[in-house]
């Protein structure tokens, strides 16, 4: 198994941080990074082959990655994504399908989270899709919110949907066996050719519309942050001194 990073997006609303750096290169603690975050969780359990997907400013990870290599211990390949400031995040994991095969774990790359979530989903093996839901946090409508089914399988993921129907927050962590790889792929390029505006999430949704089975690990009380605007930076910044 490897790790996966999503380290494409342009970050706009933390700008001026993401006039020159991606958003995973915003610092969270001194000069640790979001993706140093990522990059030290993974290494923790033992995901050293590392594949992240580039895009915006993509030079200032490629700049890094012999010394993100030696910090860590890890070996890097990068996936670049040359639609990343059009297009959404279903085309930026698309194109690191051909990685899917060999299972991974993958992180988006503007989420400080501790190493517990990574622990969770490989302690909760099994399905060939796993994603990592808070189910304790309060929800508000800007969150990837999930329902579950009856089987505590993922039945819907959007943000489009009334908080207090929710069963909880997709945290941006998923684990892919390598029996998801193909199916996988087949729905995230479908979401993306229908639009490539779409999340990646999305092709998660597409997968469970086509019979796919998608279960959750629920992460238990612990403290995270999606890093869009300056007010997550903060968080992220209290959060990240924690660890």
């Amino acid at each position: 198994m490897i790790g996966m990073v999503l380290a494409a997006g342009a970050g706009r609303r933390l700008r001026p941080y993401t006039d020159t750096l991606p958003k995973a290169l915003v610092p969270v603690d001194g000069e640790t990074t979001i993706l140093d975050i990522a990059l030290g969780n993974l290494a923790e359990v033992g995901l050293t082959d590392v594949v992240i997907v580039v895009g915006y400013c993509a030079g200032a990870v490629e700049e890094r990655k012999a010394a993100l290599e030696r910090r860590y211990g890890v070996n890097l390949t990068l996936v670049h994504n040359d639609k990343a400031e059009e297009w959404n995040n279903a085309y930026s994991m698309w194109l690191a399908r051909e990685h899917f095969s060999k299972g991974v774990l993958m992180v988006n790359g503007d989420t400080v989270h501790p190493v517990s979530v990574e622990k969770t989903l490989l302690a909760n093996r099994g399905p060939d899709v796993l994603l990592a839901v808070d189910d304790v946090k309060t929800l508000a409508d800007e969150e990837m919110k999930v329902i579950l089914d009856g089987e505590g399988n993922l039945k819907t993921i959007t943000k489009l949907m009334d908080p207090a129907t929710a069963n909880g927050e997709y945290i941006g962590a998923t684990l892919i066996e390598p029996a998801a790889a193909e199916p996988l792929a087949d729905a995230l390029r479908a979401v993306w050719e229908r639009d490539p505006d779409l999340y990646y999430e999305d092709g998660y949704q597409e997968h469970v519309n086509r019979g796919g089975r998608i279960g959750v690990a629920p992460i238990g009380d612990v403290a995270w942050v999606e890093v869009d605007n300056h007010d997550d930076l903060e968080k992220a910044r209290r959060i990240a001194k924690g660890y």
